[in-house]
């Protein structure tokens, strides 16, 4: 602000000398230019006016802000490396003092109506206000105003070091120094032999799990992203390979799962057992029960990301998604169980199951969007929203099937082009879908350092090999929806006259429709466990062949009206 006022005041100055002359001049010769005199009144109110102002708003400044200073550093012996600021200014007003003092007073007092309030609406108003585009104060200058309670301080590192995630650009040292900080607050948690004395809103907790994933899967991306990285920063990553490793990452999950016994008492709760007398005494503590839910589903995406799409089903074995459960205290961390899980169907060949789940939680998100506008999570929803519907668009052009009229409309607006290029059987469409929604596959090898000169785009490499199998797959799939809309013109048809509508020679047309038959039958959810299903048809015809001669049966039951009459009334008395 005081340069810029100096600024203000070199412009008046320069304006006075061009227009006036020097000032010690008694006669004022004005220019002659068109206009001038005028022009140069208003510039110079102009000009005196934005000066008045910065000086009054560089004394404010000085009156009631503190600028504060730090060197970064950290204990790897990493200054930088040219990323980012070498010394970043922090805003340490009145008005970030007493938040932080309050948020640790409420923290202490474990009052957990208070600390959502400040986590959700003053944190993100403060930060919009002063720390949109600069770090919040460091550690050493908190410290001081909470009398150095560590356990504060490990809470107040997990937002900053989230903030820097979400709003600057993190160096390798911000990502070394937030793992070590979740190790600290994971210890914490979990090494105590008796219940620690904390509470925290359902909302932060999920956002914990939900940030700690997400860092584990940005660090691994950019450990393998070796364009542009100097070799001080090679050698530190090849001396810290512990950091961020995928197998601490699923220990801390598992044992939170463990430590709170969550898989019992889900299936205690299912069975309708007395759920405390399995909890334990970690378990009967929100903290501990709700971090321990909220890891199975982070235990679930992790798993995902590795493309180990059974056993991310497996981990989800007590979770019944389509009851209502822990996850819908949270609505970012129920979207993002049924979007891996959904995920998970489509990349396992389940695509009734995968079209069910992706259908349920959109029309559950277009019931609840209109009250989530205000939330900090909505921008996330949104965008899992928008995966989700490209995601369906690839499940129902594979398997057709009914939808909710809602989600259909929503889907027909926002996929339409890209639906009927995948039913011309363009692969580019469904590559240019999959794409768009896919979640950022991160391979579970260690990285070969002897190989990274031949391997540049190895950080690539996971999502061209999922890309590569459901491409394959599609391949597979393209020729069944024309069979099935001849298949569904006839009840008896000869195998010659199906040969000619295909275009297929020979016996081509036999092996079509056995493929038919075999891609067409896979498990269907019923109840129980996510993997849980019986093998069924997911298609709506049903047929053999006998002799030269294809018998076929429509399995479609006739819709009820009465029935869906009633549905419909239902839906818009609940709705």
């Amino acid at each position: 602000a005081r340069n810029l006022r100096d600024i203000y005041r070199r412009s008046f100055l320069s304006f006075y000398r061009y227009w006036f002359g020097t000032p010690g001049e008694v006669s004022i010769a004005w220019k002659a230019r068109k206009g001038g005199p005028s022009i140069v009144i208003v510039a110079l109110k102009v000009v005196l006016a934005t000066a008045a102002t910065m000086d009054q708003y560089a004394n404010e400044i000085s009156a009631d802000e503190v600028l504060l200073s730090t060197q970064q550093y950290d204990d790897y012996g990493y200054d930088d490396m040219g990323q980012g600021p070498a010394q970043p200014s922090y805003v340490l007003n009145d008005r970030v003092k007493k938040f932080i003092i309050y948020f640790n007073r409420k923290i202490q007092e474990q009052n957990v109506m208070d600390v959502l309030n400040m986590y959700e609406n003053q944190f993100n108003s403060i930060t919009e206000h002063y720390f949109s585009d600069c770090e919040w104060p460091g550690v050493d200058v908190v410290a001081p105003l909470v009398d150095n309670n560590a356990l504060f301080l490990t809470l107040y590192k997990e937002l900053y070091y989230r903030h820097i995630y979400a709003r600057l650009q993190p160096t390798l040292a911000h990502r070394f120094e937030s793992y070590n900080n979740y190790c600290d607050l994971f210890n914490y948690v979990i090494n105590n032999e008796t219940p620690v004395p904390l509470e925290l809103p359902n909302q932060w907790l999920w956002d914990i799990i939900d940030e700690f994933i997400y860092q584990f899967q940005a660090f691994s991306d950019y450990r393998t992203q070796l364009a542009d990285k100097k070799p001080e920063e090679m050698e530190l990553l090849q001396q810290n390979p512990q950091i961020w490793n995928v197998h601490s990452v699923v220990n801390v999950l598992h044992n939170l799962i463990d430590k709170s016994k969550i898989n019992e008492q889900l299936q205690a709760f299912k069975q309708g057992d007395n759920v405390l007398a399995v909890a334990g005494e970690f378990g009967q503590r929100s903290l501990y029960k709700m971090l321990g839910y909220f890891s199975i589903i982070g235990l679930c995406r992790v798993h995902v990301l590795l493309a180990d799409y059974h056993l991310a089903l497996k981990v989800m074995q007590h979770v019944e998604l389509n009851n209502k459960n822990m996850s819908s205290r949270v609505i970012a961390c129920q979207v993002t169980a049924y979007y891996y899980t959904g995920f998970c169907y489509l990349m396992m060949r389940r695509y009734k199951d995968a079209v069910q789940t992706f259908a349920s939680i959109l029309q559950y998100i277009q019931r609840i969007k209109q009250y989530q506008s205000k939330s900090y999570q909505y921008d996330q929803i949104l965008k899992k929203n928008e995966q989700m519907y490209a995601l369906l668009a690839i499940a129902v052009t594979l398997c057709p099937q009914m939808i909710d009229d809602g989600v259909h409309a929503a889907l027909s607006e926002k996929c339409a082009e890209k639906m009927n290029r995948m039913q011309r059987e363009e692969l580019l469409a469904f590559e240019e879908l999959y794409q768009f929604s896919h979640p950022k596959f991160i391979s579970p090898c260690p990285y070969q350092w002897d190989e990274a000169e031949e391997r540049r785009n190895y950080h690539k490499e996971p999502y061209q090999h999922q890309l590569k199998m459901f491409l394959a797959e599609v391949k597979q799939q393209l020729s069944l929806p024309t069979i099935r809309s001849y298949l569904k013109l006839y009840t008896t048809m000869e195998v010659s006259k199906l040969t000619t509508f295909l275009s297929a020679e020979g016996d081509d047309v036999h092996g079509l429709l056995l493929s038919f038959k075999h891609k067409t039958r896979n498990p269907v959810w019923n109840e129980g466990a996510p993997l849980n299903g019986e093998r069924k048809s997911s298609n709506d015809i049903e047929f053999f062949v006998e002799g030269g001669m294809v018998h076929i049966a429509d399995t479609k039951v006739e819709r009820t009206y009465s029935n869906y009459f009633v549905s419909q009334v239902n839906k818009f008395l609940t709705g």
